[in-house]
């Protein structure tokens, strides 16, 4: 992986019980509901602590580790999170594929709250977030590509799984990220719809580059809440935790579902970002 110690990490995860799906847990989802024979473990990391401990367990034969993003009972707002901590700890342990569920507003009155999305590309307003493993004193830079954000098989496997587990999915949706923790003015809502956005959130970037800069395959599965102010009133956080709960179990069913449809070996192109990315 980039920046650390200058040089590529290995899947050697130091005798830690390795996994080969993470999943990060958004606003709602603090566990994940499906693992047996789980244990949690602590991490530590060079880039500090991640939002909480990993639970890793077994679901259907698939090894997989999960983590809340904002950790147990929400007490990390998006724009602390620490994205790097986050997916440098699923690295150690193995992880070469990423589920992310999130809560998002729409910015488009065809997707409605109590919907679930599959982005496929975004576009990014946050201002102070690191967004690279490397960059710093001895560290490699890289730059890596990402005008495909998302891995096409791991995005597959979510569109496959919505309509088994009775969910609607809008697939091929642009994200826009937000620092947060505030919720969009008009004007702003106005503007991502004018430029093109279809659904807004605050936490896709750069969890989603960071995992394509450690070479882990990422699809994001965004729960909609409700509208955002381009429509007639402002959204509140009582009404998207409203909307959220319904949509929790729906999340969960897609999760169990897509699990099962990812494929054993990797043929996309996910695993080889870093193949062209230094100058």
């Amino acid at each position: 992986m980039a920046g650390d110690d200058g040089g590529s990490s290995s899947n050697n995860n130091g005798g830690k019980p390795g996994a080969e799906i993470g999943i990060f847990g958004g606003t709602g989802i603090y566990d994940s509901g499906l693992l047996e024979d789980a244990g949690q473990l602590d991490i530590d990391t060079p880039y500090g602590r991640p939002s909480d401990s990993v639970t890793v367990g077994s679901f259907r034969g698939r090894r997989v580790a999960f983590m809340p993003r904002h950790g147990r009972g929400h007490s990390i707002a998006p724009h602390m999170i620490n994205y790097r901590a986050n997916v440098w700890a699923f690295k150690s342990l193995g992880v070469t594929r990423i589920l992310s569920p999130s809560a998002v507003g729409s910015l488009r009155e065809e997707i409605e709250p109590g919907d679930l999305a599959s982005p496929d590309q975004f576009i990014d307003f946050t201002r102070t977030r690191a967004g690279t493993f490397g960059g710093g004193e001895g560290g490699r830079v890289v730059h890596i590509s990402v005008a495909d954000p998302f891995c096409p098989e791991l995005r597959s496997a979510v569109a496959g799984a919505a309509p088994r587990a009775g969910a609607r999915i809008r697939d091929g949706c642009t994200y826009a990220c937000i620092e947060g923790p505030r919720f969009s003015t008009r004007a702003e809502s106005r503007m991502f719809r004018t430029l093109g956005a279809d659904i807004i959130g605050m936490t896709l970037v750069p969890e989603c580059q960071l995992a394509r800069e450690a070479q882990i395959c990422y699809a994001s599965i965004s729960s909609v809440t409700d509208y955002d102010v381009w429509a007639d009133r402002p959204v509140t956080a009582k009404e998207v935790l409203a909307t959220l709960s319904a949509n929790v179990e729906k999340t969960r069913a897609v999760l169990a579902e897509a699990i099962g449809s990812v494929p054993a070996e990797r043929k996309c192109g996910c695993a080889d970002a870093l193949a062209d990315a230094e100058l």
